[in-house]
């Protein structure tokens, strides 16, 4: 159990570390073409496109892992996980359209630009790929996932080294990251039809839940929770804007693009040791107790990297405009540090049916960081928004811990 989950999430970061290096090359590109106000502006528009794919998605890559265990479940749990696709769609277009037509000044997208942006958040939840990624999860094929997974960096890479060299436009960095979202769900539907069939005729809202009491809370636990963990980031990097202008979401998204790299790490572990909680629950603990020690000695490494190399790496890629986001790219490598130690307790919560728990846990802490954020950033810029970030996840993580072992000793 221990190894398989080992392999899976390696294969996992394999393709984190893919991403990695090559999402330091776009990141590269990006600033230096664009300088820090148009990155800023570049920055504010991806991310209200991730928000809204974030709020209006559902986590159905659970779903299918869960429910599609058994292979005569199979059909019905994917039919379910693509009804839902089709509703964050259709939700996610209706709410983008109506927050750019009547947001005001507040929202800090210029209205020339708010027409490109909206374009974009189409095309991202246009490719939103929960569904087949559930499919290659349960089957074990991590290593078509981490294929699939590589295709959006190469995209944006390759596509970014064109755009700095022929027209280094917000516009044109926006189509190039569309198209690498379209690339890459491309690449994910493929691979899962090769690995299943996919029975588009069994779509239904109504007949998984139907047959499995508790489905929908279970769907809205996960789902809730994990639009929790995207406000805590995404949602930061637009309030940021909000709050201290574009140029100031520029540096924060630097700090973050840096300083998180662990957070993807323990995504990674989440999706690679669920299905082998939800197969073996009485081993599940172990496996979990495992995983958080190998985890806390990566997060430490990676912190102290931050620490002494730090302003090298920001100089190197993004230049000097940027040293501000020297600190923040600090506490979010050790918020990162954090995520990664307490994903497997996370994943093990979830794969005991206490999605609602996890959302609470995670749920709370942000609240409270946010209602301290504008004086933070008033006070400390991006630096303020990191430490919020940074102490909601201390508070989530520590949940998570005090729950696992109440559970233990239930």
């Amino acid at each position: 159990m221990i190894r398989r989950a080992l392999t899976n999430t390696g294969w996992l970061m394999s393709a984190r570390g893919i991403n990695a290096v090559l999402s330091l090359v776009y990141l590269a590109l990006a600033t230096r073409a664009l300088g820090l106000e148009e990155f800023g502006q570049f920055v504010v528009a991806f991310t209200f496109a991730q928000l809204v794919v974030g709020f209006a998605g559902f986590q159905t890559w659970q779903v299918v892992v869960r429910w599609g265990q058994e292979a005569d479940g199979r059909d019905t749990a994917t039919g379910f996980a693509l009804a839902l696709d089709g509703v964050s769609i259709a939700f996610g277009a209706i709410a983008a359209a109506l927050i750019l037509s009547f947001a005001g000044d507040w929202l800090p997208i210029d209205p020339e630009l708010r027409p490109a942006t909206f374009l974009f958040t189409l095309v991202s939840l246009l490719a939103i790929r929960s569904t087949p990624t559930g499919l290659l999860r349960l089957h074990d094929r991590y290593a078509r996932a981490a294929a699939a997974d590589a295709t959006t960096s190469v995209v944006r890479a390759v596509g970014a080294g064109l755009i700095a060299l022929v027209a280094p436009t917000i516009e044109a960095f926006l189509i190039v990251w569309g198209v690498a979202e379209l690339a890459t769900a491309a690449m994910y539907w493929r691979l899962a039809a090769r690995t299943e069939p996919l029975q588009f005729r069994r779509i239904s809202l109504t007949r998984l839940p139907r047959e499995n009491e508790g489905a929908w809370r279970f769907v809205f636990g996960t789902s809730l929770s994990a639009a929790v963990s995207t406000a805590s980031r995404k949602l930061l990097v637009l309030l940021v804007g909000v709050l201290g202008g574009p140029a100031m979401a520029g540096i924060y998204r630097v700090a973050s693009q840096l300083g998180e790299g662990l957070l993807k790490l323990a995504q990674a572990v989440l999706r690679a040791v669920y299905p082998e909680l939800v197969r073996d629950p009485e081993r599940a603990r172990a496996l979990a107790r495992q995983l958080t020690r190998i985890a806390m000695i990566t997060g430490l490494a990676v912190v102290f990297v931050s620490l002494i190399a730090g302003e090298w790496i920001i100089l190197a890629i993004a230049g000097s405009a940027f040293l501000a986001a020297f600190w923040p790219m600090v506490l979010l490598s050790a918020s990162a540090a954090l995520e990664l130690a307490g994903a497997s307790l996370e994943a093990l919560l979830v794969a005991r049916g206490r999605a609602m728990t996890t959302l609470a846990l995670r749920g709370i802490p942000l609240l409270i960081g946010l209602a301290a954020l504008p004086w933070l950033v008033d006070v400390l810029g991006a630096t303020g928004a990191a430490l919020v970030v940074l102490g909601a996840t201390a508070l989530s993580v520590a949940g998570f811990v005090l729950t696992t072992m109440d559970g233990n000793r239930g």
